[in-house]
């Protein structure tokens, strides 16, 4: 891995940053990776100002659809490029292991490259006409916006955000969480390379760490700011909703998730088994999609819990840096409380602790914030443990007797964010596929992603979608032009 990044990108300049320090900590080992200083609110005005002459840059205005897609094909090529070092930082930021924050890293790539080709396939359209008149559909930037990420899977997220937002020809001021704003930063440099490649404006793109209630804050505040893309806890997301409404601008907000996994009596079950595994303890369960719920028919409850907890029990866990390891640590000491503290509650809740349920054991896990996957089950669906998401490798089991109790019990929470079913019946898959309060639902498979699809989240997991092709009609606002084609005089002509 090479230098690890400390300045931060303002106003399309690589400098040091005038607000509160922020540490990165390696979750695996504790110890401390670097300290940069955040962006103060001052800072993130320059930067805000700075982006709106950007973005009202001739060299950038005036560029056709297809010269902004040659830039983003740039930037996926260089996203490629570097997806080892993009890889390493993440691992080392975020406790990730090396194969997924590599899949992540060319996740990235991958995004630009398709947000690329449908821009230059996009078209505006010439509507009915109802008159002696043509009309027509355009779109056009709105100037600035914000990206605000999370910490569980930035370099991705990064991209979702900012590929669709410079295709509609935007500037960007991203956000990182402030416990891993390093792949942010690199991935900064990459995109700021290839902004100079092309001789435009590198004020098109900031990166702003810091804390999200002195950073975050005035980046959604900002008067310049036009859109606010938020993805994070669905109570952060109440609090920029509440900006936003006040300030007559949109936001999209991919929020929190207690996602219901579903195994069928019919169901494959070795597949079944793994895709529960994997849609709950990959990523050590920090996920918003996180198969948390875990519903099995009654008939097949016991044998298929006992199998599971057999196998969950010989995962193996440990730094990310590991080949072998399939559970890392998670993102921070803190988060680890976190869940340890649901944990609690779920014993104190009446939940059997059938594995895990502790940090585990051994000199090589003493430092860092590791926490053993854990099954519970004996709690009703109504329990906090239940409705709460703890965004960590803990997952609670639940029988149902019937399609309509598993359904009930399903759609029974705040959350509507994705959905997991496994069933040899098309039929069956289908039906319930349509009956559950889900964005997205996967069927036979678990944490499937494409950038072509839409993703969206339902109740309080959130407004607005990312990803597909109107991703970026979502970052312009439309223009309805009427071209008058009558030679007769418009009444009241002189």
């Amino acid at each position: 891995m090479s230098r690890i990044p400390t300045d931060i990108l303002i106003a399309g300049q690589w400098r040091r940053g005038a607000g509160d320090p922020v540490e990165t900590v390696d979750p695996a080992t504790g110890q401390v990776l670097a300290t940069l200083c955040g962006a103060s609110p001052e800072e993130v005005a320059e930067a805000a100002e700075a982006s709106a002459r950007a973005a009202a840059d001739p060299a950038w205005r005036d560029l056709l659809p297809h010269q902004r897609a040659r830039l983003l094909h740039r930037i996926a090529e260089l996203t490629e490029a570097a997806a080892g070092e993009l890889s390493a930082l993440q691992t080392a930021d975020t406790g990730k292991t090396l194969a997924e924050t590599r899949a992540l890293a060319l996740s990235a790539a991958g995004t630009f490259r398709f947000i690329a080709a449908a821009l230059e396939t996009a078209e505006e359209a010439i509507t009915p006409s109802r008159g002696e008149y043509v009309t027509m559909s355009v779109h056009e930037p709105l100037g600035v916006v914000a990206a605000i990420n999370p910490w569980n899977s930035p370099v991705a997220s990064d991209a979702q955000k900012i590929a669709p937002a410079l295709a509609a020809g935007n500037a960007v001021l991203l956000k990182p969480a402030a416990w891993t704003p390093l792949v942010s930063l690199a991935l900064g440099r990459l995109i700021t390379q290839a902004l100079e490649e092309f001789g435009l404006p590198t004020a098109l793109l900031s990166v702003l760490p810091g804390s999200g209630r002195v950073v975050g804050d005035a980046v959604v505040r900002h008067p310049l700011v036009a859109r606010i893309g938020f993805t994070g806890g669905t109570a952060t997301g109440r609090s920029i909703a509440t900006v936003a409404a006040d300030r007559l601008i949109p936001a999209s907000l991919e929020l929190g998730g207690k996602s219901p996994t579903i195994v069928r009596a019919d169901a494959d079950i070795e597949q079944a088994l793994a895709g529960v595994m994997f849609g709950i303890f990959s990523s050590s369960g920090q996920s918003c999609i996180a198969g948390s719920r875990l519903f099995v028919a009654r008939e097949i409850y016991d044998a298929f819990l006992t199998e599971l907890v057999q196998r969950v029990a010989k995962l193996r866990v440990g730094p990310g840096t590991d080949p072998h390891t399939q559970v890392g640590p998670l993102v921070h000491h803190q988060h680890r409380d976190s869940v340890a503290a649901y944990v609690d509650l779920a014993r104190s809740e009446g939940a059997r602790v059938l594995c895990g349920g502790t940090v585990p054991e051994g000199a090589e896990y003493r430092d860092g914030a590791y926490y053993l996957p854990t099954v519970l089950d004996g709690l009703p669906n109504t329990s906090r443990t239940c409705q709460e998401e703890i965004f960590g490798p803990v997952l609670v089991a639940l029988p149902y007797d019937d399609e309509d109790d598993l359904v009930r019990q399903a759609n029974d929470t705040v959350y509507g964010l994705a959905c997991g079913i496994w069933t040899s019946d098309h039929r069956a898959a289908w039906r319930l596929a349509r009956r559950i309060d889900a964005g997205t639902v996967w069927i036979n498979t678990y944490k499937q992603f494409s950038a072509s699809t839409p993703f969206s989240g339902w109740k309080a997991s959130g407004l607005g979608t990312e990803k597909g092709r109107e991703a970026i009609r979502a970052h312009q606002r439309q223009k309805s032009l009427y071209w008058g084609t009558s030679d007769a005089p418009l009444p009241w002509a002189g």
